[in-house]
């Protein structure tokens, strides 16, 4: 397949609902440690929301981007729920009038996600966050245009980020607060990002 359409986008959220729902319990728990422990709640009615909404996905992936953006930010308003919506409408608008997008235009589209959130959330690379997921996915997918292999490719570098930035503390949102004893503890949006890639990459 030459590029991706919003019919692959209803099929990855209606994988991602159920990912978030199986994680929801584990991720609420890790998020305890460091946070309000309402993470999973907030992954698995977002990533429920959209795939409701996908049923309703326009043949214009933007659009299609924008009400994926809407339904994220309506089911949670929380700050992580906040970036997820600044990821979705910043792919929306450089995909928006397109019923088709290469699958080699995926790196674009995520490196632009990452530094929209990184305005949004006041965050930069190395604060310990879902962000720095995302920067090591982009990086992985360079030059890889197969969906198979991005899929496993991004799932691969969720999980080694993970595990590069367990040991460090977290600097940014309310995980800061609890810097020293944020080292050696996984954090909960980059758990997040490793059970959703996963769940794409899984067949």
């Amino acid at each position: 397949m030459a590029g991706f359409t919003t019919v692959d986008m209803r099929a990855a959220a209606e994988r991602l609902a159920a990912a978030g729902a199986a994680a929801a319990a584990e991720l609420n728990a890790q998020d305890g440690k460091l946070g309000d422990g309402d993470l999973g709640i907030t992954v698995a009615a977002g990533w429920q929301a959209v795939a409701d909404a996908a049923s309703d996905f326009p043949t214009d992936v933007g659009a299609a981007f924008l009400a994926a953006a809407k339904a994220f930010q309506q089911a949670s308003s929380s700050s992580f729920g906040t970036l997820v919506a600044t990821a979705f409408i910043s792919a929306a608008k450089v995909t928006k009038g397109r019923s088709e997008v290469p699958w080699s235009e995926t790196t674009a589209l995520l490196q632009g996600a990452r530094d929209a959130m990184m305005a949004r959330g006041k965050a930069a690379l190395g604060d310990k966050t879902v962000i720095d997921s995302l920067d090591a996915i982009q990086r992985a997918l360079t030059d890889i245009a197969d969906p198979g292999l991005a899929a496993t490719a991004a799932a691969q570098a969720a999980h080694t980020a993970l595990d590069e930035f367990r040991n460090r503390p977290n600097r940014i949102g309310r995980a800061r607060m609890f810097s020293d004893s944020s080292t050696g503890i996984d954090d909960p949006g980059m758990l997040a990002m490793a059970r959703m890639t996963a769940a794409l990459a899984s067949e």
